[in-house]
């Protein structure tokens, strides 16, 4: 269950690096709606299972990474909630601000990489 959170958060973050990309060349003022509802469902349907998989057995305790899953969660839950901002601009028809799609990725990044190590570890 972990394994297949870490994969489809991993489709999410692909995602999101093609919504980045997008937004920071300035392609587009708004991302295709299609795309950006890809990631949002990629994310959830990945954090949903994250928090089904850390119900389990606690893993990584001989590496010290035992609360990383926790950690990880919590950060995904922020970048969430900046995600929510993000569509709130979109259903207003305004393009989103640098600032919180920069603060939404840096949540999100810093989540994934610390569930890459408590997935591997």
């Amino acid at each position: 269950m972990l394994n297949a959170a870490f994969y489809i958060l991993l489709a999410a973050v692909a995602v999101g690096i093609l919504l980045a990309v997008m937004h920071f060349a300035k392609r587009t003022t708004l991302p295709p709606w299609p795309l950006a509802a890809l990631h949002a469902l990629l994310a959830l349907g990945g954090f949903g299972l994250l928090l089904v998989a850390l119900q389990g057995p606690p893993r990584g305790a001989d590496q010290g990474t035992t609360s990383f899953g926790a950690i990880a969660a919590t950060l995904f839950v922020t970048a969430a909630l900046f995600g929510g901002g993000l569509l709130a601009a979109r259903l207003r028809r305004r393009p989103p601000g640098t600032t919180l799609i920069g603060l939404h990725a840096m949540l999100a990044v810093t989540g994934f990489v610390i569930l890459l190590a408590y997935v591997f570890s």
